[in-house]
């Protein structure tokens, strides 16, 4: 495939997740590329509307799961008020996979700890259903994850499904004030969710991913944990645009975002400079 061309791609799916923010699930219109294409978790694309321009997100479908992708995103800004007026049979532009991804193979036989906050659990959701049809080839799953309030939190559905999975920890959260009378969960921040549920360093490896706070506060949190930095994984998205190392707008310290990452140990970023 040719990184350089958009892809033509379907909607066949619309799901709405919270007020601002929709999941896109796509196929490609090119038989013969929809059966060369493949991925890794972690790995993230160009979105283009036709007459709008581009933006980039990660792929927040699984790669075991073949024939389609999906991508999660909120209303923010003018491709993304294009996207949302989208519909189902629509077609729009896709070009990747870019960057590195999530050693899995890494992974396997330790445990794993997934945190994240709001949207930023698209580009977990993809590592975590990864590991959960893969399921017999890790220990402990863990999922902490929190939003602003209980209208925020994304993926109810799924949620609700590893709630009740018995080969799954969940812990979830809102901010204090978005709850309401029927949430169970627990009322707090990301950070104090992450000290309640207390998991384990021990043969663990952890993915975080959420607002640049939650990141900046869990991951040496999780260090004074006992987590080693090299095991602590996180996606950065912020500033990509070409996705292929030529506009420099992503450029950090060393490293171009859309190259070198979006996967980043927590021992990487400390190289970084603190406007990351």
């Amino acid at each position: 495939m040719n990184l350089y061309q958009p892809q033509l791609m379907r909607i066949e799916e619309i799901i709405e997740e919270t007020g601002d923010t929709r999941t896109l699930k796509l196929q490609f219109e090119n038989p013969s590329v929809a059966e060369q294409f493949d991925f890794k978790a972690g790995q993230f694309g160009e979105y283009s509307v036709f007459g709008a321009g581009e933006c980039t997100f990660c792929i927040a479908s699984s790669p075991t799961r073949k024939g389609y992708i999906e991508a999660s995103f909120k209303e923010v800004g003018k491709v993304t008020r294009a996207m949302r007026r989208l519909n189902v049979g629509d077609t729009m532009g896709f070009r990747g996979p870019y960057g590195n991804h999530f050693p899995l193979d890494e992974m396997k036989g330790n445990n794993i700890v997934f945190i994240s906050g709001g949207i930023g659990l698209a580009p977990v959701r993809c590592v975590i259903w990864n590991t959960l049809d893969l399921r017999d080839q890790f220990k402990d799953v863990t999922i902490i994850y929190g939003a602003r309030s209980v209208a925020d939190l994304v993926y109810k559905r799924e949620l609700q499904g590893w709630a009740g999975r018995s080969d799954v920890k969940l812990y979830q959260c809102v901010d204090p004030g978005g709850e309401t009378p029927d949430w169970k969960g627990e009322v707090c921040f990301v950070p104090s969710l992450v000290e309640k549920a207390a998991p384990s360093a021990k043969d663990s490896y952890a993915v975080v991913c959420g607002p640049p706070i939650v990141i900046r506060l869990t991951l040496p949190l999780l260090e004074k944990m006992g987590f080693a930095p090299e095991r602590i994984y996180t996606t950065l998205e912020n500033r990509m645009k070409c996705g292929l190392g030529k506009c420099g707008r992503c450029n950090v310290g060393p490293y171009y975002v859309c190259k070198d990452g979006p996967v980043f140990t927590s021992a990487q970023l400390k190289a970084l400079p603190p406007e990351y």
